[in-house]
């Protein structure tokens, strides 16, 4: 007998100790927990429509656990028609404190809704062909923040492929699209209106050279030149010390007597610049911010501020779920229109920096 007959095996003996274990699948659980198959679907597809005990229920999840079973994506997609994922792009700037946290509990949400969140590096791509790439992954929903510009053309492709719903949560309208506004203009316009109330007419808008921040700071500065009695002077400005202590050098030759600083970020960075070239807050220079930070608030004079309202992740996340799950698009005269929700106000808040 040959070397090679002697060590080959007959089929169905144990697997060597290099081979991967079984995937276990859902009648491994449905044996351990023994419930049916149906039961193990209803309970990890979270079905709505069907009766189960809370005892079951727990039963089929530690059978799954302990097993290491999860359901497959794929599968599930095919028996439910479309997908659970809801993609995200990334933001492709720092968009600061209040809107990672806005963010973060909007995916928390729709967790909880039994979305799968997919978070998508779209650096690079224009609006048409980050559709196309979105597309690739059949996303039943998806939210863009406003940095890839969509078009209709984009929005249909989406939907060919798959999506129930496109939200978009930029300034512009698009066919197709729910329109969730976060209305960035009426920001600067309440910050140059709480300092024109204060008597001041000469004011610095400072503009973030940072790439990425137009969708923020472009409405933000034309709210606050649409302040009547407001005159208003752009500043660019980079986030770093070099950058605030050189505007705070030249400021006195600017002839200015107030500033809305973008968001409190800029503010407490510029302030702390106005400091060092012994300029007084709010004696020489009257200081605004936005976004109102827990730290604007320790500082000393205090940083007034504008407040942005921002609805919960939550109800973010249950309007995502009911456009998927009615999706039909209420139409005009010359087709599909856009669904419009404002999604936050804006209220300035005097502290003692103005």
């Amino acid at each position: 007998m040959s070397e090679s007959s002697k060590s080959s095996k007959p089929s169905g003996s144990p697997q060597s100790p290099s081979s991967p274990p079984p995937v276990p699948t859902s009648a491994d659980v449905a044996r351990l927990a023994g419930v049916s198959r149906a039961t193990v679907s209803y309970v990890l597809n979270n079905a709505e429509a069907v009766r189960i005990s809370e005892p079951t229920r727990r039963k089929v999840r530690e059978a799954a656990e302990e097993l290491g079973y999860v359901p497959h994506a794929a599968a599930r997609s095919l028996r439910a028609g479309h997908t659970r994922i809801v993609l995200l792009p990334t933001p492709n700037a720092p968009i600061g404190p209040l809107y990672s946290a806005f963010l973060n509990e909007l995916q928390r949400a729709l967790r909880r809704l039994d979305y799968t969140v997919v978070q998508y590096g779209s650096l690079g791509l224009d609006g048409d062909e980050a559709a196309r790439a979105w597309a690739e992954l059949r996303p039943v929903a998806v939210i863009s923040l406003g940095e890839t510009t969509l078009t209709a053309r984009g929005v249909a492709t989406l939907k060919r492929a798959g999506a129930r719903a496109v939200i978009t949560m930029g300034p512009d309208r698009v066919p197709g699209a729910h329109a969730l506004v976060m209305n960035q203009e009426d920001v600067g316009a309440r910050a140059a209106a709480h300092l024109v109330d204060r008597g001041l007419r000469r004011i610095g808008v400072i503009v973030p050279r940072e790439e990425g921040l137009e969708l923020f700071s472009v409405p933000r500065l034309a709210g606050a030149r649409s302040v009547a009695g407001a005159e208003v002077e752009a500043l660019p400005m980079a986030y770093s010390e070099e950058s605030a202590g050189a505007l705070a050098a030249r400021w006195r030759g600017l002839g200015l007597d107030g500033v809305f600083a973008y968001n409190d970020e800029y503010a407490m960075l510029l302030m702390r610049a106005f400091q060092d070239a012994g300029l007084s807050v709010p004696g020489d220079v009257a200081v605004i911010g936005a976004d109102d930070l827990l730290l604007g608030r320790l500082l000393r004079p205090r940083l007034s501020t504008v407040r942005i309202e921002m609805p919960t992740g939550g109800h973010l996340a249950s309007l995502v779920d009911r456009a998927v799950r009615e999706p039909a698009e209420p139409v005009g005269p010359v087709g599909p229109v856009a669904e419009r929700e404002d999604l936050m106000a804006a209220v300035a808040v005097p502290r003692e920096s103005t």
